[in-house]
């Protein structure tokens, strides 16, 4: 299924937060696993149309900024959380596939580990401010941003696990 087609219920019970903060503590260990014995050929090769393994990789750097910048929204009380580029330009103008997939890993390990500490330190009354996501008008918490980045992780990574199954 698309992510943009994917329907979100925010009903995540705040007693859960520790374990959705350790999914996305885990995320780059994960795609550090799945991709460390691949060759650069496999890791750039687009098998169709959408993106190549380390492009699926680089998108998910690429969305660090906007995860941190919205919870930064909820700090600040905005009504709205900001925007997402519902393109991608950002990962298609990158050319991700020109980069060495050590930088990628290390640059999404890094802003990965800042959100999460931000994650860490939020308290149980800031996990429950509210704000509405822009794209799904929907009303949604810190718990339940949280909830939403490690879903977009996921997809992401069954996205690189189907392009690895797919290998010849």
């Amino acid at each position: 299924m698309r992510w943009f087609d994917r329907n979100f219920s925010f009903e995540i019970p705040l007693w859960l937060y520790p374990n959705i903060v350790e999914r996305l503590r885990g995320t780059p260990a994960r795609i550090e696993e799945l991709s460390r014995d691949l060759s650069k050929n496999v890791l750039t090769d687009r098998m169709n149309p959408s993106w190549s393994i380390q492009e699926n990789i680089g998108h998910l750097w690429d969305l660090e900024r906007l995860w941190y910048g919205r919870v930064e929204d909820f700090e600040n009380g905005a009504e709205m959380l900001r925007h997402a580029d519902l393109e991608n330009r950002l990962t298609h103008d990158a050319d991700h596939n020109e980069s060495e997939l050590s930088e990628l890993l290390a640059r999404f390990r890094t802003e990965r580990s800042q959100l999460v500490e931000k994650l860490d330190l939020a308290d149980e009354s800031f996990r429950s401010n509210v704000s509405l996501h822009p794209r799904l008008n929907q009303p949604m918490r810190v718990i339940d941003l949280a909830h939403f980045v490690a879903e977009h992780d996921d997809h992401h990574l069954a996205r690189i696990s189907e392009l690895i199954r797919a290998l010849p």
